[in-house]
């Protein structure tokens, strides 16, 4: 049955968190202690998510995105891209199989990710400056992130997609270099608005870059056209000076694109979310270890579909940041 939540979205995108634990501790994400992370014992095992990923496939859906936390770290993160990529949708088509990484990792993986199966990766690079890296990430692994980029590049995930999120008064200076940065490698780069997802619940509006100002910083040196066709996709595309380069803009804040989310989220340690935002979550991994069937599992799918928001309600007088931080949610 199609997962379709009670708002009319049908539900093709499977984000999947593989851990919670990362190995840097961005200021817009974590404090500098790091959070208290996951117990091991709560982690799903490669044979328990490929039970979900099955039943979700077979309810339609087409791409899977794994993230994290930083998911490099999982050691058997080989073995999960080559079951996940071995997987074919009810008519017999491959799935759109992506990671969402902070790079530092890529330089060894890269090419045994691709050998695999892994088709898409996106990176987060917030700088261009080595100091402002170790300030911003509190961690001096900049050259890391740029030969985990250029690791990809080479292994065939091309283009890769850049993720950067820019932070008022730290690295706002940047937009234009790291667009013309990008194109000049043959990447694609993203500007993502800062959400409300940071452990330490410190985010504010007013620190927040918008899209409207990215836009405006950009367009001092090119000229944006609007590329359209977005469809579900959360990055609103500009073809910078007439294309071929492109650059992309999430602005999950002051633009919403709820209406048109087509994404499950399912954290590191088997709990199903709706949104980014949910406040609830739905348990599958206490079933799932109990030996249930996978019409169990897809019910509970649905009933965690069932009760989807509109909206995420940032932008409400009531709304409240989720208890999890983005790096237990998944990206």
């Amino acid at each position: 049955m199609t997962l379709v939540d009670g708002h009319g979205r049908v539900h093709r995108d499977l984000r999947i968190s593989l851990t919670d634990h990362c190995n840097l501790r961005c200021t817009y994400c974590m404090p500098a202690e790091g959070v208290p992370w996951l117990p091991r014992d709560t982690l799903l095992s490669p044979v328990e998510l490929m039970r979900i990923v099955r039943v979700g496939v077979a309810a339609g859906i087409t791409e899977v995105r794994l993230t994290g936390g930083e998911p490099l770290l999982r050691p058997d993160i080989i073995e999960i891209v080559a079951r996940i990529a071995a997987l074919r949708t009810p008519d017999g088509g491959p799935l759109d199989l992506a990671i969402t990484t902070n790079g530092i990792g890529l330089a060894r993986l890269a090419e045994p990710l691709v050998d695999a199966g892994l088709t898409r990766v996106n990176v987060s690079i917030d700088t261009l400056h080595p100091e402002r890296f170790r300030s911003m990430t509190r961690r001096d692994r900049h050259a890391d992130v740029l030969a985990g980029i250029a690791a990809a590049a080479e292994a065939g995930l091309r283009p890769v997609k850049l993720n950067a999120v820019l932070m008022r008064g730290v690295n706002d200076d940047e937009a234009v270099d790291l667009l013309g940065w990008a194109i000049s490698q043959g990447h694609e780069l993203r500007f993502i608005e800062q959400m409300p997802l940071d452990a330490g619940h410190t985010w504010t509006r007013r620190n927040m870059v918008t899209a409207d100002e990215i836009f405006e910083r950009l367009a001092t040196r090119y000229t944006l056209t609007p590329e359209g066709g977005r469809g579900a996709a959360p990055a609103e595309r500009f073809l910078v000076d007439g294309g071929p380069a492109r650059v992309g803009i999430i602005a999950s804040v002051t633009r919403p694109f709820c209406g048109a989310c087509d994404r499950l989220r399912l954290t590191a340690d088997g709990q199903l979310r709706s949104c980014l935002f949910a406040q609830t979550e739905s348990d599958v991994r206490t079933p799932l270890r109990a030996g249930s069937d996978d019409a169990v599992i897809e019910a509970i799918m649905h009933r965690c579909l069932a009760g989807k928001l509109p909206g995420h309600g940032i932008n409400e007088p009531g709304f409240l940041q989720p208890a999890r931080p983005m790096s237990a949610i998944g990206g």
